[in-house]
């Protein structure tokens, strides 16, 4: 299908039949099925495994190895990537091989609604993918409007234990963050998710820590550290990791997540 896609790298109108799509990135399966296009997807990568359905989708590789043989085969007519993860020499090898891109930016739950928007007018159910990102939409602004006159607490986020890692203020964790009346200790670091050391983690003496790490007991891991306020009255919080490190409409699941952990430290810390 042949210019599919218009010359903004979105889909045109009027496409002669829904296209075959291949999905570059597990979060975007799951944005795609948000989408009602799930029937379209003949391949995506590792780890895609929500919905369910998405497990029984053959798979052409993982982020950063993808079987060229294998998706040309499945005759796609679009792939969909993710804009600041998918390889570049990937989208150039692909487009090569006569297969549109689809770069998708999801660096913000408005990306993700945008998104949503996107695949229903590429896959023709755009009724169904705008119901989806409206619900999302609503729902986060409802928790916005929730925790907007809360008092600020000061917050780590971590997303990996060794080395540590955590988020700036520019990736999608942090912005749950905000929105659920927390400042994030580390957001104004460059990059999306930096590595920081231990020592300043102690420093910046975080009242609240939130894991995505998703093994371990994260209050184990922190307890040597009793000098933060944080570990000395136990606001350490596991958190599912992805319905966090997803970008896909789950984030609304992970963002209740949070906002539930901050109010609970709010309480503990006598903050209204």
């Amino acid at each position: 299908m042949a210019g599919l896609l218009g010359v903004a790298g979105w889909p045109s109108a009027g496409a002669a039949q829904p296209p075959r799509i291949v999905s570059l990135a597990p979060h975007l399966t799951e944005i795609l099925f948000a989408a009602g296009a799930g029937a379209r997807i003949v391949g995506t990568t590792e780890f895609s495994d929500h919905p369910d359905a998405a497990r029984q989708v053959p798979r052409v590789g993982d982020a950063f190895r993808l079987d060229y043989e294998r998706i040309v085969a499945l005759r796609p007519d679009v792939a969909v990537a993710w804009e600041s993860g998918t390889p570049a020499h990937a989208v150039d090898r692909l487009r090569s091989l006569g297969i549109d891109v689809l770069m998708v930016r999801t660096n913000s739950p408005g990306d993700v609604a945008d998104a949503l928007e996107s695949f229903g007018r590429l896959a023709g159910t755009e009724p169904e993918a705008r119901a989806a990102a409206a619900r999302l939409r609503a729902d986060l602004e409802s928790l916005r409007r929730e925790y907007a006159a809360t008092d600020p607490v000061r917050v780590f986020v971590e997303i990996d234990e060794d080395p540590v890692y955590t988020v700036s203020g520019s990736h999608l964790i942090s912005q749950i963050v905000s929105l659920c009346g927390g400042e994030n200790v580390f957001g104004e670091l460059e990059g999306v998710a930096p590595a920081v050391d231990l020592e300043a983690v102690v420093a910046r003496d975080p009242e609240i820590i939130v894991s995505t790490v998703g093994e371990g007991d994260p209050a184990a891991r922190w307890s040597r550290w009793s000098s933060m306020t944080a570990v000395r009255l136990g606001l350490i919080f596991p958190l599912p990791p992805d319905e966090l490190t997803r970008p896909s409409p789950r984030i609304v699941t992970g963002a209740r997540a949070v906002c539930s952990a901050l109010a609970e430290g709010r309480r503990r810390l006598g903050r209204r």
